[in-house]
């Protein structure tokens, strides 16, 4: 999060979950057939289980899904599940209080994340992947620690390259490539190639020996994986974006509220898909530069 926290919008000013379903059934219609819940934090929008309980019903999605900080994850977990998700990932960069608080710039208590994560297991929202995003001299010392707890607890962990990211401050020194990572982990023995139980985004998924969970690599930069890319990206405020690393988009919202058919939407979805470019250029400099990565989304 920005050091001066975030500019909230009017409620009138963001999808209403109509609208949202709206988008989802088009974009079902045209062979999508996965949706993510991400944010900002979702949990934190009233009424999320009866976005979920609609998104439900349309019979070409197959696989609804949430990405979470976790903090309110354990309150909500069980409805969750009954409303229709099917899967959680926890984005959680550190198992220290004091780094908890630093790195999320809030007070809450790491622990109701822990809990979360092992309460939302418990419903059956399942597999529960852990994103740690690893930064040098901040988090890197803890890679073992996570890793560990795929050998001891199960846990399925997928440790992320840093991204540069507009309106927050990084720096090269703090980039870890996955191939230093690896190098790491290999401490604790040898990383065995596996597939990943449900999902099929970006990451590499291995096994480290006696261990029933998984470690996974998310290289966005040391090997980006564009070429593989086939996601679409809905902002809060009605944007459908081809590439999240990128400022090209096309605005639904005003069109929705003007009485935009079914048909004209679902064409406004085939120009953004036809619009995805061949890569990002992260590698070159290049960040997008209108909105922060908290309004775009994790």
């Amino acid at each position: 999060m920005p050091p001066d926290g975030i500019s909230l919008m009017p409620h009138h000013s963001i999808l209403t979950y109509e609208e949202i379903y709206a988008v989802a059934q088009a974009a079902a219609e045209l062979g999508i057939n996965k949706v993510r819940l991400t944010g900002g934090e979702p949990l934190v929008r009233s009424g999320l289980p009866g976005l979920i309980q609609l998104l439900a019903r349309i019979d070409a999605i197959d696989d609804i899904s949430l990405t979470t900080n976790g903090i309110w994850l354990g309150r909500y977990a069980a409805e969750l599940k009954l409303a229709g998700l099917q899967r959680v990932n926890v984005s959680l960069d550190t198992l220290r209080q004091d780094r908890f608080e630093s790195i999320t710039r809030c007070n809450h208590n790491l622990g109701d994340v822990l809990a979360g994560i092992e309460v939302a297991r418990s419903v059956g929202l399942n597999p529960v992947k852990i994103n740690m995003v690893v930064m040098a001299g901040i988090n890197d010392d803890e890679l073992l620690d996570f890793a560990t707890k795929t050998i001891n607890e199960g846990w399925h962990v997928r440790f992320i390259e840093l991204m540069p990211s507009a309106g927050v401050s990084t720096t090269t020194a703090q980039f870890v490539p996955v191939s230093d990572m690896r190098k790491q982990l290999e401490l604790l023995g040898e990383l065995e190639p596996c597939l990943p139980g449900i999902g099929n985004g970006p990451a590499k998924y291995f096994r480290l020996p006696h261990a029933t969970g998984t470690v996974g690599f998310i290289t966005p930069l040391s090997e980006h994986f564009c070429v593989h890319c086939n996601r679409l990206r809905l902002t809060a405020d009605g944007k459908l974006r081809p590439c999240l690393l990128s400022d090209d988009e096309i605005d639904l919202k005003q069109p929705l509220r003007s009485g935009l058919s079914s048909a004209g939407l679902k064409q406004l979805i085939e120009e953004a898909v036809a619009r995805k470019p061949l890569r990002h250029h992260l590698a070159e400099g290049y960040m997008p530069k209108d909105r922060p990565m908290t309004q775009v989304g994790g």
